[in-house]
This record gives structure tokens, C-alpha cells and sequence, in this order.
């Protein structure tokens, strides 16, 4: 009887290990991609971006700088793609294209 205790705790610790590395796989599941946004001019551009992009679906982090007019988007690979959030972009009224060589 204490063998099948033994056997059954160490297939639970097992278990439970695989689980975790899951888990955490797929928490880093995230990517960070660079937009020059066409039609970001002030202030209250940035506002409508902060307002609707980081909102989509999969999006995690948001980060606008008007001077350069560019946008740094982290995101979870696993609930959307670089080009849903370029349509996210469009829906609002502007250009996003991807900056090859920003990327993360």
C-alpha cells in the first residue's frame, strides 16, 4: 500500500512539474513589434491609439511616441498576429507598417 502511495505522489509531482513549464511557455509567448504609424499627428492621436489599440485582443503592452511617430506593441503571439493589429490600425483612421529590424 505505501508503494502505490509512493508511485502515485511521484506521478502527481510529475504531473504537476509538466504543467508548470507549460503554463509558463506560454506566458512568454509574447513578441514585440515596432509600427511607423501613417497619420499620427498630435496629441489626440496618440490618445485614440492608447484607446483602441491596446485594447485588441492579445495585445499587452503599448508604447506611442508622437516625435518619431512610431508605436511599440507587445503582444501574446498565441491570441493575434502583426498584421491583426496593422487592421486594428486601419479601423482607426491610420497606416501601421511593421519596422523590419525593430522588431523583438
Amino acid at each position: 500500500m505505501k508503494r502505490v502511495i509512493l508511485v502515485m505522489m511521484c506521478a502527481l509531482c510529475a504531473f504537476s512539474f509538466t504543467y508548470a513549464q507549460d503554463a509558463k511557455e506560454k506566458k512568454n509567448n509574447k513578441k514585440t513589434v515596432t509600427f511607423a504609424i501613417e497619420g499620427m499627428h498630435c496629441a489626440d492621436c496618440v490618445k485614440k491609439i492608447e484607446k483602441n489599440i491596446a485594447f485588441e485582443k492579445g495585445v499587452t503592452d503599448l508604447k506611442c511616441d508622437l516625435p518619431t511617430k512610431k508605436a511599440e506593441v507587445t503582444y501574446r503571439a498565441d491570441k493575434t498576429t502583426e498584421d491583426k493589429i496593422a487592421a486594428a490600425f486601419q479601423k482607426i483612421g491610420m497606416e501601421a507598417t511593421a519596422v523590419k529590424g525593430e522588431s523583438k
